[in-house]
């Protein structure tokens, strides 16, 4: 995969993975990462590096056996959906953070 311009270090993209805004020298990266094609695949992609985490933490919570499983399920699945379901509204969301205009979305 080629580098862009602005392409953000590996702890700018921890940071922008927990949602914090990257500097303006990364704004082309931003652009290109919440507009190109793919845009959704990388949002995805980003709530499951997050979520997969807080999912086991949670599984290691005391209780029995079936709460080890349904507790962090349920957090998995309630929180995928939703990031699914609001993905666009997310995005525009994420481009004015950066100072972008954001792409809006017919209904």
């Amino acid at each position: 995969m080629t580098r862009l311009p602005g392409d953000p270090t590996v702890w700018q993209r921890v940071r922008y993975t927990l949602g914090f805004r990257l500097p303006p020298a990364n704004r082309d990266w931003v652009r290109h990462d919440l507009t190109d094609a793919g845009w959704r695949g990388r949002v995805m992609a980003r709530h499951l590096a997050l979520m997969i985490p807080i999912c086991l933490l949670l599984a290691l919570l005391p209780g029995p056996w079936w709460l080890h499983v349904a507790v962090p399920l349920l957090a998995f699945l309630t929180s995928t959906l939703t990031v699914a379901i609001s993905a666009d509204e997310l995005r525009d969301a994420r481009l004015r953070q950066h100072g972008l205009p954001p792409v809006g979305h017919s209904r």
